[in-house]
């Protein structure tokens, strides 16, 4: 499913950090189903990984912050085998559930986690979110100057991801791979929200710190985000 990924954590020995990885085969395929301007596509897909290498280099704190959160998740990794046993039975009623048609109900990534691994994904996902969110309003807000089948692509694109058929939407809730989706529409509602209520140089004061990134919740509240960081006197009355 993957058409590209920024790796922060990738480098050569010089000052440089980060390196743009694209699965070609993907790209071109979903180009083809598609039918769009093939240089245009690919465009737009890179415009979306390189908002990722400016989002890291200009945040230096960023790529260690997400680094800690890492691995406060590998060390909140449950070792316990009788509960591994038990997680492990969740996960295959899961799948036999899901298999003879069952709906919603949690990912395999869901079931595996530990009670202090899900407070760690919920403050990743609130990033993811941001991260995700910005670069497609980035990707999406070039113009036709850079990109000029932008509008054609975004509407083809939006249109594949909703008319997934019903297994290929039960592959995506067990992988969590619907969440993932999630964080691209409610992180580009947020950037969106706030731009609307406080302009680009207002959203900008979510790169300052770890205090002024937007929790789960603020994701898909962009006002509690904008009264907490800006007060109550930013917003329009």
């Amino acid at each position: 499913k993957v058409l590209g990924q920024f790796d922060p954590f990738w480098s050569d020995g010089s000052d440089s950090a980060g390196r743009l990885l694209l699965v070609a085969p993907n790209v071109v395929h979903v180009e083809r189903e598609l039918k769009v301007d093939p240089r245009d596509f690919r465009m737009w897909v890179c415009l979306h990984e390189e908002t990722h290498r400016v989002q890291f280099t200009a945040v230096p704190w960023l790529r260690d912050h997400l680094r800690s959160e890492i691995e406060s998740f590998v060390g909140a990794t449950e070792v316990d085998p009788a509960v591994l046993i038990s997680r492990l039975r969740d996960v295959v009623r899961s799948v036999i559930e899901s298999a003879q048609g069952g709906q919603g109900g949690p990912s395999v990534l869901d079931l595996v986690q530990s009670p202090e691994q899900k407070v760690v994904v919920d403050r990743v996902t609130a990033v993811m979110s941001l991260l995700e969110g910005h670069a497609d309003v980035v990707m999406d807000g070039v113009g036709p100057d850079v990109v000029p089948s932008v509008a054609t692509i975004r509407e083809k694109f939006q249109r594949r991801r909703a008319g997934a058929g019903g297994l290929d939407r039960t592959l995506r809730r067990l992988l969590g791979l619907e969440a993932k989706m999630r964080q691209y529409r409610d992180g580009a509602k947020f950037v969106n929200g706030v731009v609307e209520r406080v302009g680009m140089t207002g959203f900008n004061r979510v790169w300052e710190s770890a205090e002024t990134l937007p929790g789960l919740d603020e994701i898909t509240d962009p006002v509690a985000w904008v009264r907490r960081v800006h007060g109550q006197a930013a917003l329009p009355q």
